[in-house]
């Protein structure tokens, strides 16, 4: 049997689809029967963060080959990604019109890798498992301008219809998404969502207690990308000035409202930005942090994600301030103890839910570890994926 496998990110790109597929295909590749080609990109996540490692355009190992497609030079606007789409999205056809595959896989975050796998599985008969990290046209709605979502909803539209419509299965991450695809009765729905990988997992990074300074600031964390979905300019400078000195806000990582967050915090001493790093030294700042934040932007489309980090921050132990609302906050609230939520972008309500966590000495999360291990949850999906041509 042979799988395509599409996915934008794949290792050692950091980002949640990055880490997704990584963990799926580890799932996947020991299968004897399998025959994996995996279609991604040259890291390009953040154009901030330099690799240490060579990567090549075209690995075999074992029963994968992976193919990754450099892109042009590309910031996070829309029309930037979408130039980039264009040359992935031709790049690809050219790639799958040499081979015969059983199954398309696609892991798509903003529709249009969907629809690549939509294209491919109607261009060559082949049945389609969709994998959706989030609802492009919810989140542009809210993000862009009236006039805007005016002129290209209803393309967008059709595309998504299209892309929904051709697959056989559709994964979301997210119970909060069920709802919305409730237009779509065709496909066969599973709800495996991201989850703690094995590097979080290990006993260096369970803590059975921290100290708590008094001569030292309090060290808030943020670890994560910078963009108008995390809208961490509505939230931090104005929660940096009511904590004062006590407290110390460390954000760890880049995107396309960076220089926004950085010029709205210049006044602010007590904020520190550094840019995205490896995993195990991001483990190290989350070692050296007593509480970790999430925060997403005050916009209907988020009321039904499920972000990724969540797994991760309380994989920690350490107390987490969330600025969430929907379904992200249900989640916390029934999941994960010793976890303070607050509407997003009201800095009053943060200050007042961080003084609720119980600072100082590490959570047991033991259940939810084991519960959401990356490794399960993949494994799970990835027998799903091999049933796939036997129901079509």
């Amino acid at each position: 049997m042979k799988l395509l496998l599409l996915s934008f990110y794949y290792r050692p790109d950091l980002c949640a689809g990055s880490f997704r597929t990584t963990a799926l295909v580890e799932s996947l590749i020991d299968n004897e029967d399998l025959e994996i080609e995996l279609i991604t990109t040259y890291p390009n996540r953040y154009a901030s963060f330099e690799l240490d490692e060579q990567v090549s355009l075209h690995e075999v190992n074992k029963r994968l080959t992976v193919h990754r497609i450099e892109l042009p030079s590309h910031k996070s606007g829309f029309i930037d990604q979408a130039k980039a789409f264009l040359v992935f999205y031709h790049r690809v056809m050219k790639i799958v019109s040499k081979n015969r595959y059983d199954i398309v896989f696609s892991t798509s975050s903003r529709l249009f890798t969907a629809f690549l796998g939509a294209r491919i599985s109607n261009k060559y008969r082949i049945p389609l498992y969709l994998d959706i990290r989030d609802l492009f046209i919810d989140t542009i709605n809210d993000v862009f301008p009236k006039a805007i979502n005016l002129l290209i909803s209803p393309i967008l539209k059709r595309i998504e219809r299209y892309t929904f419509s051709s697959a056989s299965h559709i994964n979301l991450v997210s119970e909060g998404f069920r709802k919305y695809f409730s237009s779509y009765p065709n496909a066969e729905y599973t709800f495996f969502t991201n989850g703690i990988d094995d590097e979080f997992l290990q006993s260096s990074y369970n803590f059975d207690q921290y100290d708590i300074h008094s001569e030292k600031p309090i060290e808030i964390l943020y670890a994560g990308n910078i963009g108008e979905g995390q809208g961490l300019h509505t939230i931090i400078p104005d929660l940096a000035k009511r904590l004062g000195d006590k407290y110390r806000i460390t954000i760890v990582g880049d995107g396309g409202r960076k220089p926004l967050l950085e010029a709205s915090v210049k006044e602010h001493s007590n904020v520190i930005i550094l840019p995205p790093v490896k995993r195990d030294k991001l483990i190290e700042y989350y070692s050296n942090s007593d509480v970790l934040f999430l925060h997403l932007n005050d916009y209907d489309a988020f009321k039904k994600v499920l972000p990724s980090k969540i797994f991760e921050y309380a994989a920690s132990g350490k107390p987490m301030l969330a600025g969430v609302g929907g379904y992200a906050a249900e989640f916390i609230q029934s999941e994960v103890v010793n976890a303070a939520v607050f509407p997003p972008s009201n800095a009053s309500q943060a200050e007042k839910a961080l003084r609720a966590l119980k600072l100082g000495v590490a959570t047991d999360r033991h259940s939810f570890k084991h519960k959401y291990r990356r490794e399960n949850i993949m494994n799970r999906m990835a027998a799903s994926i091999l049933e796939l041509p036997f129901k079509s």
